[in-house]
């Protein structure tokens, strides 16, 4: 698109699309939202930076192919499953690690395989978006 206003806006639109998804990974494991919906999200951010910049620009931008992106989204993901084994759980049942408390009201923060699996959900759902939309671009 050869629009200057496009292409200005788009710089912004994209940096404040781009924190609302990790804003929206980093909630989902408490509150609504989580690695699916913070992934369309980010994968909103390249389409729209493609769409502003060109797709040659948005490639360089991603710096990897989506598809590398997707499986290592999904190894990050088969990963937070098999943890649950080294506790003698079932498969993907969620482990979690308090720090400064023992619950979720008096801890600080936590460390939890739930989050690992979000963002390997985030990973797999930004690659498969954005491939889906390069192979778009490249059939016109």
């Amino acid at each position: 698109m050869n629009s200057i206003i496009f292409s200005a806006g788009a710089r912004i639109l994209v940096a404040l699309l781009f924190i609302f998804s990790l804003f929206m990974l980093l909630r989902g494991h408490h509150l609504p939202g989580g690695g699916f919906i913070g992934g369309l999200l980010g994968a909103v951010a390249f389409i729209v930076y493609s769409l502003a910049c060109g797709p040659a620009e948005a490639k360089a931008a991603l710096r990897a192919s989506p598809e590398g992106i997707a499986a290592v989204g999904l190894g990050i993901a088969l990963v937070a499953g098999f943890v649950a084994f080294f506790f003698g759980q079932p498969f993907f049942t969620g482990q979690w690690y308090w720090v400064g408390g023992d619950s979720y009201e008096t801890s600080i923060f936590s460390l939890n395989t739930v989050l690992v699996f979000d963002i390997g959900v985030y990973l797999v759902v930004l690659g498969s978006i954005l491939s889906i939309a390069y192979a778009f671009e490249e059939e016109t």
